[in-house]
């Protein structure tokens, strides 16, 4: 690895971090919330490290991919512990494991919280709060490459690693033009959620903080009821369309703003992502009538196809405590958990790609049983997957189950009840936030164990970064100088 080029990196995204809390000490000092100097020490600190590691002379070396790769666990796992640094400070987390694991949930936009009392919280702490969310909606790394002079060729392995899918979208033929691309279309969604939210009557300041949290697909909210708070259909029909924008592929986002409607309707990704979340809805309306006695109106199709497109998008916000459905209901959302939104967008899961592609190669297997001497080729738009995407999407669903499966043991231990392990650990590898039974919608993290807390947290790291950046780091043959 080349470590001169990899601390480099990180002092350089250090001192973005250090400025990006600027924001949030100004809010800070304002609200007269306490939580101003806060945000100076950290930034401060943050700004003096980042400064020390940009230092070293890497920035004419060439990055490699084990480099590219490096950057991004290491990066995210940085950034984390020093963006907890505010809730320490500030003294409204003071256990620096519940300030580690808020700010990850923050970061990878996963929504998990370990407050108990959100509406009681300073100002500044919630704007940090969500701005970490918008942060790594779109990517920390893709934000930097967006900000500073280019890193050379080798950038482009930085957002291979940190873009999210098997099939990675290239909108120009510079990385850095890519990403300036991505964050206008991201910055476009989020102003034009904000000045919605207002004019349906959520106040300024609720009004940005929540669209940082749905253009992201993060989900924190500045009220203990989530969107249920409002009250206002208006206001949570302006969010479903905002998630499930959001839960699309940006790179169809740019075509359709060049008129490529085409490409936009051609996409398998999205006709599979739309379906779900159109049969998914109407399956929640249908059983809530029958099952649940429920009315057939407005408040019913709205609450199903809100928590249908909040969780399939890994949003996490909540209009109606969905753990009081029938179980036929709570099982359609768990589903959806796993699907999550597309590939290349802000949400999380297993993306909608990788199911389509995993269900063609199922059927190809069949296929290749009833006839075996046929060479049979899978395509995703028309185009050609090559064998080594299909395995690693493979490798992808396994160590994705596995960790899953391992979460729900270690969380077990806080003797939560199965339901409960299990879904905290899908909502966390998933990036969704709010879980079931004792983690429902209306419950939080805080009483859970350290131990659970600190894995967790890896499980959302892991979920973000799609598992293989950090798990490079775990191999000796990664760390040898070069």
């Amino acid at each position: 690895m080349n470590y001169k080029l990899v601390f480099h990196i990180l002092g350089l995204i250090l001192r973005v971090e250090a400025v990006l809390m600027l924001p949030a000490m100004v809010i800070g000092f304002a609200s007269g919330g306490g939580d101003g100097r806060a945000f100076l020490y950290s930034a401060l600190i943050t700004l003096a490290v980042g400064h020390l590691l940009s230092l070293l002379p890497g920035k004419g070396s060439k990055m490699q991919a084990r480099d590219g790769f490096a950057c991004v666990a290491l990066c995210w796992i940085v950034l984390s512990l020093f963006g907890a640094l505010p809730y320490v400070f500030a003294g409204t987390l003071p256990n620096y494991v519940d300030a580690v694991f808020e700010t990850v949930s923050g970061f990878t936009t996963t929504g998990a919280t370990v407050f108990t009392f959100i509406e009681g919280q300073p100002m500044g702490v919630l704007f940090w709060r969500a701005q970490t969310q918008w942060m790594g909606g779109m990517g920390v790394l893709v934000l930097a490459l967006a900000l500073v002079p280019k890193l050379g060729e080798g950038s482009v392995y930085l957002m291979r690693a940190e873009s999210p899918g098997p099939i990675k979208s290239k909108l120009t033929p510079r990385v850095n033009d890519t990403a300036k691309i991505l964050y206008s279309i991201y910055i476009g969604l989020t102003v034009a959620e904000a000045i919605c939210l207002r004019l349906a009557g959520m106040p300024w300041y609720d009004a940005v903080i929540h669209a940082f949290t749905t253009i992201s697909t993060g989900g924190f909210s500045v009220k203990d009821a989530s969107i249920a708070a409002y009250g206002s259909l208006a206001i949570e029909w302006i969010i479903i369309v905002f998630m499930f924008l959001s839960g699309i592929n940006f790179a169809l986002l740019y075509f359709a703003l060049l008129r490529n409607f085409r490409a936009v309707f051609e996409s398998e990704e999205l006709r599979s992502y739309t379906l779900m979340t159109v049969g998914a809805s109407a399956l929640i309306v249908l059983n809530l009538v029958v099952h649940a006695n429920w009315a057939l109106d407005a408040r019913t199709v709205t609450d199903s196809v809100f928590q249908v497109v909040t969780l399939m998008t890994t949003t996490g916000y909540m209009t109606y405590d969905y753990v009081l459905w029938p179980t036929f209901s709570q099982v359609i959302l768990v589903l959806v958990m796993f699907a999550g939104g597309c590939a290349g967008s802000t949400a999380g899961g297993i993306k909608q790609i990788r199911v389509v592609l995993l269900f063609k190669n199922l059927r190809r297997e069949v296929h290749r049983i009833l006839h075996p001497r046929v060479v049979t080729t899978i395509k995703s738009d028309g185009d050609r997957v090559d064998e080594p995407i299909l395995s690693g999407i493979s490798l992808f669903f396994f160590a994705y189950i596995f960790l899953l499966l391992l979460g729900t043991l270690v969380v077990a231990w806080d003797d939560v009840g199965f339901t409960g392990a299990f879904s905290a650990s899908l909502t966390c590898i998933s990036n969704v936030g709010p879980a079931f039974d004792v983690l429902g919608p209306t419950c939080n993290f805080a009483f859970l164990s350290n131990t659970s807390k600190v894995f967790l947290t890896a499980n959302m790291l892991l979920g973000r970064l799609e598992i293989m950046p950090l798990l490079l780091l775990l191999f000796p043959g990664l760390w040898k100088k070069r």
